[in-house]
């Protein structure tokens, strides 16, 4: 006989969770702002070359 676990408690929210991940947003912030600076130095053969179109670049990161 098999037996189904459904029970699942749900994670503790603290009032300052957000403080948490505070850190990890800045991080993702920055990534997403160099990645942009660097593409946007490119040629637009240099971007073909990867896949991409100028327009591409307003993309990354959304």
């Amino acid at each position: 006989m098999a037996l189904i676990d459904t029970i699942r408690v749900a994670p503790i929210a603290t009032p300052f969770a957000w403080v948490a991940s505070v850190p990890a947003k800045l991080v993702a912030w920055n990534e997403v702002r160099a990645t942009r600076a660097a593409l946007s130095k490119l040629t637009t053969r240099e971007l073909e070359d990867i896949g991409l179109i100028p327009g591409d670049i307003d993309r990354i990161g959304r």
